[in-house]
């Protein structure tokens, strides 16, 4: 299945992801080669989460970024496509009362407007479709004054890092599937995903598109990975509900 027939046919994401949903974790950590742990932890710190805070962490999965955006004392809903991983998530972490699950779509979230402190999302925008309607969603829920931070696969700048990062998907990481995955089919069109997805600019433009200010991005690990933040501008009308 390439990424063309998912983005026509989300139905068959959120199964890809249900297949996958029991080893999910462990197989991003080897993938990653213990660099997903590392990524997390600076999202973490630019969402910088408050005690009292309401927090949506979008493609949660089975909220391993959640429960370290609960440890400040913020209450995080933990969104996902996928039944399957919620399921799994609703189980491994049913003694955390700041974390609950919620099965949702990011292009139609089931939460007023205004609703989230900050909402984060971490390695799933490129598997919406489309991206930009999730954007304008973000902006929806989050309060005036509100932030966004955005941790997804990019374009490494300097080239001969970004040649030897496309060998590593294409030629690496599927035999490394095959030993870890509990699904190895269901990561094919992953190196694909990653190589179609825009790079740090552009992502950047449709953050300002979708209405937020102060817009910045910084690289990780030379730019496999970039974090990207923007603020809901505090003076948005409030619609009187």
């Amino acid at each position: 299945m390439t990424r063309a027939d998912l983005n026509k046919q989300p139905k068959q994401v959120a199964a890809m992801f249900d297949q996958v949903s029991t080893h999910y974790d462990r197989t991003n950590a080897v993938l990653s080669v213990g660099n997903a742990a590392l990524w997390r932890l600076a999202t973490t710190k630019a969402v910088n989460p408050q005690r009292g805070e309401r927090i949506l962490d979008i493609a949660a999965g089975t909220g391993t970024s959640s429960v370290a955006l609960t440890r400040t004392g913020a209450h995080v809903v933990a969104a996902d496509f996928s039944g399957g991983m919620i399921e799994v998530g609703r189980t491994r972490h049913a003694d955390n009362p700041n974390l609950e699950f919620v099965q949702a779509d990011a292009t139609a979230l089931p939460f007023a407007d205004n609703e989230f402190d900050a909402v984060t999302i971490s390695f799933g925008l490129r598997n919406v479709s489309p991206p930009k309607k999730a954007l304008d969603e973000f902006y929806r829920v989050v309060k005036p004054g509100g932030r966004v931070v955005i941790c997804e696969f990019s374009t490494p700048p300097f080239g001969p890092i970004r040649a030897g990062y496309l060998a590593y998907l294409n030629h690496v990481m599927p035999r490394i599937v095959t030993l870890v995955s509990s699904n190895a089919e269901a990561y094919d069109y992953l190196g694909e995903s990653i190589a179609a997805w825009p790079d740090q600019a552009t992502l950047a433009g449709w953050l300002r598109d979708a209405g937020f200010v102060s817009v910045a991005h910084r690289n990780l690990t030379l730019g496999i990975v970039a974090l990207h933040r923007g603020i809901k501008p505090a003076d948005t009308p409030v619609a009187d509900s």
